[in-house]
C-alpha cells in the first residue's frame, strides 16, 4: 500500500455528553469531541489525510462493512455508552483489525468492548477527577508517535488515571504520565494486533479541553501516521494447503 496516498480516518465518538447538553462539555466541544479531533487532525497533517467523523446515533454507529473496508486509521472515544455499541459493530471492528485497519483508542475508550477485546483484558484502572496537572512524559523518544512532542508535554488541568493497569505488556510504551498526586500512568501503548496496529492514548477527558491542546493534537497526528496500514488488508486465516504449495506460488 503506496504512504503517499491520504489516510483515511475515521473519528468515532459516542456524543452523548454533547446530546445531553452538558454545559461543561459543550463549553469546550460545541460541536463534539469528534469535530475538535479531527479538526486537528486536518490542521496538523493537511492534505496527508481525509477525515470523516461517526456518532454511537448513526445508523450502524456509522461503522459499516463499507466504511471499515474504506477506514485506514479509526479514533474511537467513548466514555459512558459503551454497553450501547452493537455486538455486531463491536466485532466487525475488531476484525477489519486484525485484518489490518489501525486504530488509537482515547481516554475511557480502554473500557470499550472493542479495546477489551483487542487487549484480552479487564483495561480497568485507578482514578480520580481532581482538575489537577499531568505532565506526559516521552520514555520512548525514538518511536514515530514521540516525534515532535515536548518532553514533558504540560497539561494543566486534567482527570486522574493511575496504576495498575489491566493490560497486556505493551509492544511499546511510548508515553507515561505523572499526576499532582504522586501517581503515576502508563499513557501512551501501542500494540500489534494481527496485521493491524493499536495505539491506546489517555489524556483526553470530556470535561477539559485537552484535544485543544496543541501537543496533544501533535501526538494524535503521529499516531494516525504511524497506524495506517502500510500492506494490503487481508484478514488472517488458517487455511490448509496442499503438500509444498509455496513452491507452486499458491497462497
Amino acid at each position: 500500500m503506496s504512504t503517499t496516498t491520504p489516510i483515511r480516518i475515521r473519528v468515532w465518538n459516542e456524543f452523548v455528553h454533547e446530546s445531553r447538553g452538558d454545559a461543561v462539555v459543550l463549553g469546550h466541544y460545541p460541536d463534539g469531541i469528534h469535530a475538535v479531533i479531527a479538526a486537528g487532525l486536518e490542521e496538523s497533517l493537511g492534505d496527508a489525510v481525509s477525515v470523516s467523523t461517526a456518532t454511537l446515533q448513526d445508523p450502524e454507529h456509522g461503522l459499516t462493512e463499507e466504511v471499515l473496508a474504506n477506514t485506514d486509521v479509526l479514533f474511537w472515544w467513548g466514555h459512558i455508552a459503551h454497553d450501547q455499541v452493537s455486538d455486531e459493530v463491536v466485532e466487525r471492528v475488531v476484525r477489519h483489525v486484525h485484518a489490518g485497519m489501525g486504530i488509537v483508542v482515547l481516554h475511557s475508550g480502554h473500557y470499550s468492548r472493542v479495546f477489551q477485546r483487542l487487549m484480552g483484558t479487564s483495561c480497568a484502572l485507578k482514578w480520580r477527577n481532581d482538575g489537577e496537572r499531568e505532565l506526559v512524559w516521552t520514555v520512548l523518544p525514538d518511536h514515530p508517535i514521540a516525534q515532535g512532542v515536548p518532553h514533558p508535554i504540560v497539561i494543566d488541568r486534567q482527570e486522574m488515571y493511575g496504576e495498575q493497569f489491566d493490560i497486556p505488556r505493551p509492544d511499546e510504551e511510548v508515553f507515561l504520565s505523572t499526576f499532582a498526586g504522586g501517581e503515576v500512568f502508563r499513557s501512551g501503548v501501542a500494540y500489534h494486533r494481527g496485521r493491524g496496529r493499536v495505539f491506546y492514548f489517555s489524556p483526553g477527558d470530556q470535561e477539559y479541553p485537552v484535544y485543544h491542546h496543541p501537543d496533544i493534537r501533535r501526538v494524535l497526528a503521529n499516531a494516525a501516521e504511524w497506524a495506517r496500514p502500510t500492506i494490503e488488508r487481508t484478514p488472517p486465516t488458517a487455511d490448509q494447503h496442499p503438500r509444498d504449495w509455496f513452491l507452486n506460488a499458491q497462497g
